[in-house]
C-alpha cells in the first residue's frame, strides 16, 4: 500500500475513533448508578430497597419537553452552578410526569451529600433530597415514548395490586441510556414507592 493511501485511511480512522470512545464513554457501563438491594424478583418486576438520594431537578413544560430540561441539568453538572464545580453524570435520569408538575432529575453521585451539593446557577434547577424507599420496579425496553411508558405504568400497577403491596404516591420513570441507544437495547424502568 501506498504510503499517501495508508495516511488517508489512518485520518479516516481517526473520527471513527473518537466517536467510538466518545459513545462508549458516555454509555451506561461506563456511568456510575445507584446502589440498591433487591429484596423480591419475580419475571420483569422487584422489589428494591433504594438509600436516601440527593437529586437535582428542574421543570419540564410537558411530558415531552426531555431536550431542555436535560441541558439544564447537564449544566449544572458541567459546571453552571455557584462553585463552578464539575460533578459526574450518574444513570437513570428520573422523569416524573404524575406527579404536580412534570420534573426531570439527575442523581448526584453517592459520595455528594446533599450539604455538599453546590447551589444552582440558574433559578430553575434545584437541589433535593429523595428519602430512602422501598419501590416496586418494572424494567421496559424500547423507545422511552408515551406509549411505552403508560403501558409499563399499568402493568406495574396491576402487578403491585394482584401482590397486595400498598401503594405510595405516583409512579415515575429511570431512563439509564443516551437517546443513541436502539430501543430495543435501551434500559428504562418505572419506580413505584409501596410499603415495607
Amino acid at each position: 500500500m501506498k504510503r499517501p493511501l495508508r495516511l488517508l485511511l489512518f485520518a479516516s480512522l481517526i473520527p471513527v475513533g473518537l466517536v467510538t470512545y466518545f459513545l462508549i464513554k458516555n454509555s451506561r457501563a461506563a456511568t456510575a448508578s445507584p446502589v440498591y438491594n433487591v429484596i423480591r424478583k419475580s419475571g420483569s418486576f422487584e422489589i428494591r430497597d433504594y438509600p436516601a438520594l440527593t437529586l437535582i431537578t428542574t421543570p419540564m413544560r410537558n411530558a415531552g419537553d426531555d431536550g431542555s430540561s436535560f441541558g439544564n441539568l447537564f449544566r449544572y453538572i458541567t459546571g453552571a452552578n455557584i462553585q463552578s464545580q464539575k460533578i459526574a453524570m450518574t444513570t437513570p435520569v428520573l422523569v416524573d410526569t404524575e406527579s404536580e408538575g412534570n420534573t426531570m432529575s439527575f442523581i448526584l453521585p453517592a459520595s455528594m451529600a446533599m450539604a455538599d451539593a453546590p447551589e444552582s446557577s440558574a433559578k430553575n434547577v434545584t437541589v433535593r433530597s429523595l428519602p430512602a424507599a422501598r419501590y416496586a420496579v418494572l424494567r421496559f425496553a424500547h423507545g422511552n415514548d408515551f406509549a411505552a411508558r403508560e403501558a409499563a405504568v399499568a402493568r406495574l400497577q396491576e402487578w403491585v395490586q394482584s401482590e397486595k403491596l400498598q401503594q405510595k404516591g405516583t409512579p415515575f420513570y429511570g431512563f439509564y441510556d443516551p437517546p443513541w441507544t436502539p430501543g430495543f437495547l435501551r434500559r428504562n424502568e418505572v419506580l413505584l414507592s409501596v410499603g415495607k
